[in-house]
């Protein structure tokens, strides 16, 4: 029997048996009880200077390759967002070119793409509302000419400039109509992006949820839906049960997806009270967490297609605890974990991150990750998830 050697936290040393490979199998027809997007990491040239505050060198084969992984089992990508590293070592023009070849890719897979649009090729910290318009249609543009799917993503220039709530109705309703395809867009929180504090004009999620429903209301043939990160259910369904019909919600809570995406299908999943009179009682995914664990996420939302909630909860369930660990404060150094779950999982050749990012967790917390990945049934290739992890802790000195 195979074994894993942990560390913990204080040093010691302790074993755990490894499991075997999951039997999850890739589906056939396409997935029909959830839509759900894998918010997609890059892989970095190993060779390359990706160090902080060097241009990316992102090695493409490998990134895209993910990708393709993404897509054989039944997802899509959400593709240059957070997980990408946007704002954390992915500059505006390898940010370009992701979503020019990102959005080739889908079309050769027949696979759906979504992609981030922001503000972030603006080397200014401080500009006008005009111009994080402009800045934003610039990025929406691109986006549309590339055949991509845009998500509006929170702004830190629309952050800094507002100085009210009808600075953000001004700012979304005039990107807004010049979209030439629906949007989605992105409320990410202050857990993810400090500097995104009062987005929407209100530190509260209950008074910037009215902003962000208003803007929806006045908006709704423009926006196909809304992505919530602000790792609070109760913010998520509150919205979820308000929203006009022809609008999703796609969960980013990687905390409480489970119950979030179940929904009223899987009545034993853990879940907030929800207004059983509404029709909406589920919500669709969008996750940083499905990039880590995608054929479980496939397997999960297979069980569901095949009217077994009992197995999408068996499956899926188990790999909650796995993503709050690799989204523990401080969950902007989330990335590291997807990152890391990559590589053990053989879709990349080297723990790397570009600006250097592999460095932001500890070994303890990613002996956690391991430990967690195995009991989910997350580890494609145990035994080369388990001969990366040894060999990792050797090179650090610990002795596996």
């Amino acid at each position: 029997m195979t074994t894993l050697t942990l560390l913990g936290a204080d040093g010691g040393l302790t074993a755990t048996a490894l499991n075997d490979a999951p039997a999850y199998v890739k589906p056939t027809v396409p997935l029909r009880s959830r839509v759900a997007y894998a918010a997609a990491h890059v892989v970095p040239v190993t060779s390359g200077d990706n160090t902080p505050g060097h241009p990316a060198q992102i090695d493409w084969d490998a990134t895209l390759d993910f990708r393709r992984a993404v897509y054989s089992w039944g997802l899509g990508v959400a593709d240059a967002m957070d997980t990408a590293q946007r704002n954390m070592g992915l500059d505006a023009a390898a940010t370009r070119e992701l979503i020019a070849r990102s959005a080739h890719v889908a079309r050769e897979e027949g696979g759906s793409v979504v992609v981030g649009v922001n503000t972030d090729h603006v080397s200014d910290e401080t500009i006008t509302l005009r111009e994080v318009i402009d800045a934003y249609k610039q990025q929406l543009h691109f986006t549309e000419e590339q055949g991509a799917g845009p998500v509006l993503m929170a702004s830190r220039h629309l952050a800094r400039a507002a100085a009210s709530a009808d600075d953000y109705r001004r700012v979304y309703r005039e990107v807004l109509e010049s979209a030439t395809t629906p949007v989605v867009l992105h409320w990410l929180g202050t857990a993810f992006d400090p500097a995104l504090a009062g987005y929407f004009g209100s530190t509260g999620w209950p008074e910037a949820s009215e902003v962000l429903l208003d803007i929806i209301g006045d908006n709704v043939d423009k926006i196909a839906g809304v992505k919530m990160s602000l790792l609070n259910a109760a913010s998520e369904v509150s919205v979820r049960e308000r929203l006009p019909e022809s609008v999703r919600m796609f969960t980013g809570d990687d905390f409480n997806y489970v119950g979030l995406i179940g929904g009223a299908d899987v009545p034993n999943a853990p879940q907030p009270e929800r207004d059983s009179s509404r029709a909406r009682q589920h919500s669709d995914a969008l996750l940083g967490a499905f990039a880590a664990i995608t054929p479980v996420a496939s397997a999960a939302i297979q069980a569901l297609d095949a009217g077994n909630p009992e197995g999408y909860l068996d499956i899926l369930a188990p790999t909650e605890a796995l993503s709050r660990q690799v989204f523990a404060a401080p969950t902007f150094y989330y990335k590291t974990g997807v990152a890391f779950l990559s590589w053990l999982n053989g879709h990349q050749s080297a723990f790397q991150m570009v600006g250097g990012l592999h460095s932001a967790r500890s070994l303890p917390h990613l002996s956690r990750i391991v430990e967690l990945a195995n009991s989910a049934h997350a580890l494609e290739n145990p035994e080369l998830a388990a001969s990366r992890w040894h060999s990792m802790l050797r090179v650090n000195g610990v002795d596996a």
